[in-house]
Order: structure tokens, then C-alpha cells, then sequence
């Protein structure tokens, strides 16, 4: 299964739109996910101009549910946009 195929896969049909980024069922985050699924081929855009993909997950319990990218939390490791450009990075 490749998470970039243009092609959705069948198993995304009756996904559940999770209002948080974690499995409405369990709320288990898409680390432990068995599958997941990328729609960057039909991306929205924001208020903002900024574009934003579904995202759909397979989670451990058997839930299929999807999120917004923005909607993700912030990586511990991505540098702070506002410290970047201030020049601080």
C-alpha cells in the first residue's frame, strides 16, 4: 500500500472525520496506525492561501478515520517558523 498513491484506496469509503489529529475510537495516534493514505492529489486551501490534505489512517482497533494536515501538532523537531525568520536559526 503506498500512503502517496493517486489513487484512493477502497478502504478509506466509510472513514471517520476525528476532530482531534488521533482516532476517535481509541485516541491512539497515527504512529501505531496500520495503514495510512495521503490525499495531496485534491489539496484545500486555507483562509490563509496555505494548502492543506486529508490524511486517512487505519488505526490498531479497527477505526478508519481521517484529519486535516493542519490539524497535525507540531513535530518536536521541525525548527519555530517565527525564530527562523527573526533570524534566530
Amino acid at each position: 500500500m503506498d500512503a502517496f498513491s493517486p489513487r484512493p484506496p477502497e478502504w478509506i469509503q466509510n472513514a471517520t472525520h476525528a476532530m482531534g489529529f488521533c482516532c476517535p475510537a481509541c485516541q491512539e495516534t497515527p504512529l501505531t496506525a496500520k495503514r495510512a493514505w495521503l490525499n495531496r492529489y485534491a489539496p484545500v486551501t486555507d483562509s490563509l492561501h496555505r494548502r492543506r490534505w486529508q490524511e486517512f489512517y487505519e488505526c490498531q482497533c479497527g477505526s478508519i478515520w481521517w484529519s486535516w494536515s493542519s490539524d497535525r501538532p507540531p513535530s518536536p523537531y521541525q525548527k519555530d517558523e517565527d525564530e527562523f525568520r527573526r533570524g534566530l536559526i
